[in-house]
């Protein structure tokens, strides 16, 4: 008998009781739920700069303003994180710029314009953005706490 190690201690086949190897569920790995964060808060950030750049574009190409896109997201249950559902198209009624001089006015006078609030696309992209950091931030301790492991176990 080991010091300090009793028999009631040890299962039916001799082995120490709580020195099983414990089985890790990587479905929640912190790795693949960041790296999620990280991808979706980059295309939505490619969304809102979409929506910047083309926030005077009073043509498309198909005769009508650029209209606002905005990316939906949803539960990514493969890893636990979260994904980009799809991209849909903002509906709501363009904005009325008086401009008689513009080719493309109506009879009033008025030019239709993208339906895209540049304040609100400016708080979305801060929103994104501290989103993104905060994945990478997760990261970056995961990776310290890897590498202090490691050290520990030299």
């Amino acid at each position: 008998m080991v010091a300090g190690v009793f028999e009631s201690d040890r299962d039916q086949k001799g082995t120490r009781k709580g020195t099983e190897q414990m089985k890790v569920n990587s479905s929640f790995d912190p790795i693949d739920i960041a790296i999620s964060g990280l991808r979706t808060q980059g295309k939505q950030m490619n969304v809102i700069s979409s929506n910047i750049a083309n926030a005077r574009t009073s043509d498309a190409g198909n005769g009508e303003p650029y209209r606002r896109l905005e990316a939906t997201f949803k539960s990514d249950d493969d890893l636990g994180g979260v994904k980009v559902d799809k991209i849909v198209t903002d509906m709501s009624d363009f904005l009325k710029v008086l401009d008689p001089g513009n080719p493309l006015a109506d009879e009033g006078g008025y030019v239709a314009m993208p339906n895209v609030s540049l304040p609100v696309e400016m708080i979305n992209m801060n929103i994104a953005t501290k989103m993104y950091q905060a994945n990478v931030a997760i990261l970056k301790r995961y990776q310290q706490i890897m590498e202090t492991t490691l050290e520990l176990l030299r």
